[in-house]
């Protein structure tokens, strides 16, 4: 069992006192030695990341815990917590602040807004209108020992770095002491590129962490070239790649359908496995599949694929302008890179089938959303790029020669979340989930060094 430095008095448990606790946030019964429960909050919680991740950290160090409050305003966020979690989250926070009970550690997921500088002195804006000011007003009634925030890896620059001053600066005025650590979540064995930010603060007692600022590989192909130097987390975090969270048997329903794979297997002749890593895409070139390359809006010959890879290529060089998402181009322009004999006839049939567009005599490509079945074929021997809300239900992979979705298990998987963490039942639901959720294996180590290093223990 874990040590103490704060020394409770000699009353019975059930009238001990947190508040008397001078240093750290557990003590022990001076008359039982009963370990004492830390009871926290849980808000912004989405499905229950940061609340598993905490209870995952604390059963490690041999602290029991108590989730006292929770707060979630996505309904069916809230259905998967309660499949997982026994108590039903409040509501909007705002509405609900009077009805937490007394807490020893506040944990948040809170989304970033803007914040006003306007009249502010020393530069640090005002959180009022945000729901970071919620997280503030509570801290300042309550009071906790502890707490631990999370949240996008823009917030760092956001506002050039301001709106990050203001949320560490209202802490400390509140009279905790932080810091704060960038983590991918590939350094803790979870096959994703995911950058997030973790704030962690102390109450009247200095703060400090082992665990330190490392953004890992900056794609899954640098991974690949990268992962025999990323020795930093190896130890105890060996590297996962996406082949190890797989499911073995997967229900037709994931695969891709027939007219799909039919496309897929003219460009790549039946050799799937070709797939891995590309995306498909027809606002990038470099390792991407676009839908001229698929016939998705008429067969392209391949005289006119390679004219649009060309454009797609070239559009974006500095000689042509410096508007990084790609320039309209003319024909003279085009003809520095791609002169051809009957391009005049080569740029009416791609305009005809949709695939170009002119506008005062440029041309540039039509890059709509082609409604793809897959956007990107995840690396078996890489990581994952980001989950996001929006895409999730659309990564995909080929494993045994199969073109398929990934299932919303291995995005569980590709997050942290244990199999024994209950999904919604809607497959949409939980791949937008998985796109919000919190990797769990950075947080319970951020959360666990916290405490082992600033004698929570």
């Amino acid at each position: 069992m874990y040590s103490f430095l704060a020394i409770a008095p000699l009353v019975f448990c059930n009238v001990f006192c947190y508040r008397r606790i001078p240093v750290g946030l557990l003590a022990r019964c001076g008359l039982c030695q009963r370990m004492f429960t830390i009871r926290f909050i849980d808000l912004f919680a989405g499905i229950g990341g940061i609340r598993l991740a905490f209870e995952q950290a604390m059963q490690v160090l041999g602290i029991p815990s108590k989730c006292v409050f929770t707060s979630e305003i996505d309904t069916k966020a809230c259905e998967t917590y309660l499949l997982n979690f026994p108590e039903q989250p409040y509501g909007d926070i705002a509405q609900y602040s009077n009805e937490i009970p007394e807490f020893d550690f506040l944990l948040a997921g809170f989304p970033c807004q803007p914040f006003s500088y306007a009249g502010k002195r020393e530069g640090f804006g005002d959180t009022r209108g945000t729901l970071f000011f919620e997280v503030e007003k509570i801290l300042k009634k309550y009071r906790p020992r502890g707490l631990f925030l999370e949240n996008v890896r823009g917030l760092v620059s956001h506002d050039r770095g301001r709106t990050l001053q203001t949320i560490l600066h209202s802490l400390d005025q509140l009279g905790y002491s932080t810091s704060y650590v960038l983590c991918n979540s590939s350094n803790f064995g979870i096959p994703q590129n995911r950058v997030r930010i973790y704030i962690l603060g102390i109450l009247d007692h200095k703060i400090q962490l082992t665990i330190s600022t490392a953004l890992g590989s900056v794609d899954s192909h640098a991974f690949k070239k990268d992962q025999n130097q990323l020795n930093l987390f190896s130890t105890t975090y060996p590297h996962s790649v996406v082949r190890d969270i797989l499911e073995v048997d997967v229900d037709h329903r994931y695969h891709c359908s027939k007219d799909f794979i039919s496309r897929l297997d003219r460009l790549v002749n039946r050799d799937f496995e070709q797939l891995h890593g590309k995306r498909l895409i027809d606002t990038r070139g470099g390792n991407s599949i676009h839908s001229w390359d698929l016939g998705i809006k008429g067969e392209c010959s391949e005289l006119e694929r390679q004219f649009m890879n060309a454009l797609m290529t070239n559009r974006r060089k500095n000689i042509f302008g410096t508007h990084q998402d790609g320039k309209m181009l003319t024909k003279q322009q085009i003809k520095t890179f791609f002169d051809v004999p009957g391009l005049e006839k080569l740029i009416q049939s791609l305009m005809q089938k949709g695939c170009l567009k002119c506008v005062d005599g440029k041309y540039n490509p039509v890059c709509g959303n082609m409604s793809f079945e897959v956007f990107k074929f995840l690396d078996p021997d890489s990581i994952s790029i980001t989950l996001t809300s929006s895409d999730t239900h659309k990564l995909g992979v080929v494993q045994q020669g199969i073109p398929r979705r990934i299932t919303p298990r291995e995005a569980a998987r590709l997050q942290g979340f244990p199999d024994n963490f209950v999904l919604h039942p809607n497959d949409n639901a939980t791949y937008k989930q998985m796109g919000n959720a919190v990797s769990v294996s950075p947080v319970k180590a951020v959360l666990q060094d916290m405490f082992e290093q600033n004698n929570l223990v």
